[in-house]
Parts: structure tokens; sequence; C-alpha cells
């Protein structure tokens, strides 16, 4: 009978323990372990220092312009480096474990990342925005990333999956190398949107972005992964002036120099030139004779 009490009394000591861990304490001690037992390596996660997502709104306050705090993920998981997956938020002991799903899932939603999960250490709370089902588990039960990416295979396209042309997409990487940066959340949205959109057999797609958000860049990274992919074999880039086309030719799309030809009408006219995978005009070249 005394024996009762004593178990009471070292689960209170434990849980006190447990509340003194800062969130820093609660990934280093359960989360990251529970998520690399499972079997995702370090290639396959990214935590908070390589995750922001913005830099932060900026309010003003009179005359002066203030930054509000940049938005981090704790954790991002993958299935590979085009394709994240997943979303992980930590939150420390003396929080629910469902605190953070909120966070979860707006981070989720920025960077359309199928799976949300939020943690206090002491078990997970799981959303799942392909069928809207929300659940907890036990830390040893997070799922492996061969799991995971086979519940998004069954539950993408609602319910139907992916045809052999998605796939080819989804296991084409993005153009990486020296003085090539990895996208931005919204320049992955754009490409990964795209290039599904184009697997899916649509033809007609309208991509808008503001000025300064890399526009040729995210359109390089379209024109590489699907040439890379096997799903175009030519590819037409227009612009209204030299000078665009000059420089999209010398900076973003200087991977593929080699396959690149600039359109020149008068000595191109009746060539057969073919030879090239990607070809940069002005609209104005591409107005027949006579104005036509």
């Amino acid at each position: 009978m005394c024996h009762i009490p004593i178990i009471g009394l070292i689960r209170k000591m434990r849980m006190n323990n447990l509340l003194e861990l800062s969130e820093e304490d609660i990934k280093l001690r359960f989360i990251t372990p529970s998520i690399t037992s499972k079997g995702w390596s370090v290639e396959d996660i990214t935590m908070e220092t390589k995750v922001k997502l913005t830099d932060g709104q900026i309010n003003l306050r009179g005359n002066l312009a203030v930054r509000e705090r940049a938005k981090y993920a704790d954790y991002v998981l993958y299935y590979n480096r085009a394709t994240p997956i997943a979303i992980v938020e930590a939150k420390d002991a003396r929080h629910y474990v469902s605190f953070g799903m909120q966070q979860a899932k707006e981070y989720a939603r920025m960077m359309d990342v199928p799976f949300a999960f939020s943690s206090n250490g002491q078990g997970f709370q799981e959303y799942d925005f392909l069928t809207g089902k929300e659940h907890s588990f036990s830390m040893n039960e997070f799922p492996t990333k061969e799991e995971l990416y086979a519940r998004f295979l069954s539950e993408i396209n609602e319910g139907k999956g992916l045809n052999a042309d998605e796939k080819k997409i989804i296991e084409q990487p993005y153009c990486t190398g020296r003085d090539i940066f990895p996208p931005r959340y919204y320049q992955r949205n754009a490409v990964n949107r795209t290039v599904n959109a184009v697997a899916q057999g649509r033809h007609r797609l309208l991509l808008v972005m503001a000025t300064g958000t890399g526009k040729t860049y995210t359109a390089f990274q379209i024109v590489y992964r699907l040439l890379k992919a096997g799903l175009v074999k030519k590819v037409l880039y227009l612009a209204d002036r030299n000078v665009l086309v000059g420089q999209s030719i010398q900076q973003d799309f200087k991977p593929l120099k080699g396959t690149i030809h600039k359109v020149n009408y008068q000595q191109d006219l009746n060539s057969g030139i073919t030879a090239y995978e990607v070809y940069f005009a002005l609209y104005q070249q591409l107005i027949g004779q006579g104005g036509k």
C-alpha cells in the first residue's frame, strides 16, 4: 500500500523536472530523437535557424518603420529537397500537446505542406490537410518517411494518387550548385504548383508574381525541372526587351547555357535550328512578315 504514494511522488517529480525544461531542451531531448528514431535522416530535416519563412511584417509607428519577428518553422521534413512533406512545431511541457497546432497549420499552408504536427515532448498532435482529420499519438508513434509518403500518395488528388508524370516531377530535384540559392517558400510553391499542373496535363497556366520576388529565377527552376524530368522537350522564353533576354541568359539560366539559343529572326529564318532546348526571343520577333 505504501508503494502507491511513492509512485505518485516520482511521477510528480518527473513532471516538475519536465516543466523546468525550455522549448529547446524539449526539442533536443524528446522531439528530435522521436523523429530521427523513425528513420528520418539529417538530410530529410531542416530546423528553425535554416527555415525562415518571412522576414517579418513591417509596421509603421509614427515616422518609424518597425519590423516584427521573422517567422521560422521549428522542423520541416522533406521527402526530397523539392518536396517538403511535414511541419513540426514544438512547445515546452507547460503547454498542451496541441498548443502549437495553429502555428503548424499556418506554416504548412504557407509552404503547401500536407501534414502538420505539434508536440510538447510528451506526445504528438497531427493534422492531415488532405483528409481534414486530426488526432493525437505517443512520442514513439511518429510516422516513418516511407509511411508518411505512402499516405501522401494514397490521399493526394482526392484519393486518386499521382500519375506517372507527377511522380517523375516529384523525383526531379531543383537545380543547385555554386551561386544558385535555394528557393524561398513562395518560389518553391510557385514552381511546384506549376510543374505539377503541367504533369496533370494542363497547358495554359498564368503565374503572377510581384516585382522583386524572383520571377526569372522561378521561371528557370520551372524550365529546369520540366526539361530534366522529360515532361517537355523545347521551351520558348519571351521578353519585351533585349536587356531582359540578355540578363536571363547570363544570370538565372546560366546552368543551361549549353542548350540555350537566342533567336535572331533575320539570321534564323528558315535555318532549321532545332538542336537547342531553350529558345529566347522578343515578342516583336514573333510577328509574321508584313506585321501579321
